[in-house]
């Protein structure tokens, strides 16, 4: 069982990147008026496990800062990742405390 967490601890930290790295391509291709990603898809990337990556890139990048379901709709991903990320790991048992 540990090695399957781990496996899905790493694909879920790859995940965030890969969600990070879609934030800088769509800032970059802002800056040079060249075809975007959908606003859809970097909020879905988000609610699909990536939304710590979403989060950083919005923020370190200033990307999308300004559109408020941005900043709304990032946060509820990432909280949701997280209930997610616990629940699997509550039954599971991988939980010290649980």
């Amino acid at each position: 069982m540990f090695y399957v967490l781990l496996a899905a601890g790493i694909a879920l930290v790859v995940w965030n990147i890969i969600t990070f790295v879609l934030y800088a391509i769509d800032k970059r291709r802002a800056a040079k008026k060249q075809w975007r990603i959908s606003e859809f898809s970097l909020i879905l990337y988000a609610f699909l496990m990536g939304g710590l990556g979403s989060l950083l890139g919005m923020f370190i990048l200033r990307h999308k800062t300004k559109h408020l379901k941005f900043r709304v709709l990032l946060p509820i991903a990432l909280v949701l990742n997280l209930v997610v990320i616990y629940l699997v790991l509550h039954f599971t048992g991988s939980l010290p405390w649980a």
